[in-house]
């Protein structure tokens, strides 16, 4: 492992260059303080002053493979020296071979790949592809999303960041299964599923399935909650899909390679989708790409019909060969199966003794490493821990503990989310995880339940 060299005097030459020019997202620029970040390997990364982070957030949950996987930058280097680039309407072998390295993963009936820069084009493309070929409108997506910035997408979006920017038309929100905040009265997962699916068709039913082009799904619920979706739902989805001629796109842009134990967190389930959409993880976030895996039945509505869409940058070569040789390491190295297999043995035993030890845990839920910790006030009453939407004090010391004791977790309205790299060490989580049980005791003065 390198050890980081500070360098302070160059980490306030970025700090102040970045103060001066750069816009950041999802924030009020005033009020932030970006850390400058020098380097990183494996599970860490280390800013100019010499601290090194446990990355327990995969960054924004992308780094499936950590930083700087040496087979990874070779290949991107190899590709720099062979073609940087090369527009879309060409055949490219980095392309064609990432497509199939990830139609090979999808369904037997996904053999298409339309590529994107990233999580959110992907989601617009994919809505594309569902009104063209259905040649309806609506698009029905859960509350609790998220499913990117651009225009589609965030209106599709449930969570806060849609509401100063809803300019598309045609979304519709309905609620997911969730028992341990239902919306339905359930007491089981069994009736949560249940319920949720027949919440599901009346929205259908009111809308007007001759309206609705879309059901838009991320398999397991990511930044809103690591929701997994109970026995049966995805399923009845499918079941629901088939029954009003509605095509359904599973976003796997968070889920997808490997975060959850699957290659897809779909496959969780025993149906397909007809749309996939993935990003980050494809190529570990190492150059910027996302896409759409197209069913045959999607795909044959455009061979003597245009698609009207495209991208500049589609099939980027740096991006795909980065794709191919991140499919490659995680199939050689096992690293969806090592995520299956810390996520039963390691990562759900831990934070199940969290919960017992510190009432502010309300629930731990997850598969892989794909975990949330949500935390409450009162355990009997479910008060969270920060409101929906915001953040509190409690919330922020937990944040702070965490870091100054070198692990940075990822963390929303009143859950911190356990997304370590598919490859971490157990040695690592048992770190980061007890970085976090001593966090966790510090704001035991927040708990106002029994």
């Amino acid at each position: 492992m390198t050890e980081p060299i500070a360098d302070p005097a160059r980490g306030k030459e970025v700090f102040d260059l970045d103060r001066a020019h750069v816009f950041h997202s999802w924030s009020a620029q005033g009020l932030i303080s970006p850390m400058p970040v020098a380097g990183g390997e494996g599970s860490y990364f280390w800013d100019y002053e010499g601290n090194k982070y446990l990355d327990f957030s995969c960054q924004l949950v992308f780094t499936n493979i950590g930083f700087q996987h040496p087979k990874v930058v070779a290949a991107i280097q190899e590709q720099a020296a062979k073609l940087t680039t090369i527009a879309p309407q060409h055949a490219n072998d980095a392309r064609a071979e990432a497509a199939k390295l990830i139609t090979e993963r999808a369904g037997a009936q996904h053999n298409k790949v339309f590529f994107t820069n990233g999580g959110a084009d992907g989601i617009e493309n994919a809505i594309r592809l569902a009104r063209v070929h259905t040649g309806k409108h609506k698009v029905l997506s859960f509350y609790r999303s998220y499913h990117g910035n651009t225009t589609s997408a965030v209106t599709a979006t449930g969570d806060p960041r849609r509401w100063p920017n809803e300019y598309a038309y045609g979304h519709v929100h309905f609620f997911g299964p969730y028992l341990y905040r239902t919306p339905f009265w359930s007491t089981t997962e069994e009736e949560e599923s249940a319920r949720a699916l027949e919440h599901l068709e009346q929205v259908i039913i009111f809308e007007g399935p001759a309206t609705i082009a879309a059901i838009l799904l991320e398999s397991v619920v990511g930044t809103a909650g690591v929701l997994i979706p109970p026995a049966g739902y995805l399923e009845g989805v499918r079941a629901l899909c088939d029954k009003y001629g509605i095509k359904w796109i599973a976003d796997e842009v968070m889920s997808g390679f490997g975060r959850t134990g699957k290659w897809f967190a779909y496959q969780h389930s025993s149906v397909e989708p007809d749309l996939i959409v993935f990003a980050k993880g494809v190529n570990s976030g190492y150059v910027p790409l996302g896409g759409v895996v197209i069913s045959d039945e999607i795909a044959a509505t455009f061979n003597e019909r245009v698609f009207p869409g495209g991208l500049t940058y589609s099939g980027h070569p740096l991006a795909t060969a980065a794709a191919v040789a991140t499919i490659n390491a995680m199939t050689d190295e096992k690293m969806v199966e090592h995520a299956a297999d810390i996520g039963e043995s390691v990562i759900r035993p831990f934070l199940e003794e969290l919960a017992t030890k510190h009432k502010v845990v309300g629930e731990v839920r997850g598969l892989g490493a794909f975990w949330a910790i949500e935390l409450v006030k009162d355990r009997e009453t479910h008060e969270p821990l920060a409101p929906y939407g915001g953040s509190s004090p409690a919330m922020g010391e937990v944040m702070a503990a965490c870091k100054k004791a070198g692990m940075i977790p990822f963390m929303n309205f009143n859950r911190i989310h356990i997304c370590p790299p598919l490859n971490v060490s157990e040695e690592d989580l048992r770190k980061g995880i007890a970085i976090l049980d001593a966090a966790l005791a510090g704001i035991a003065g927040h708990y106002t339940g029994k």
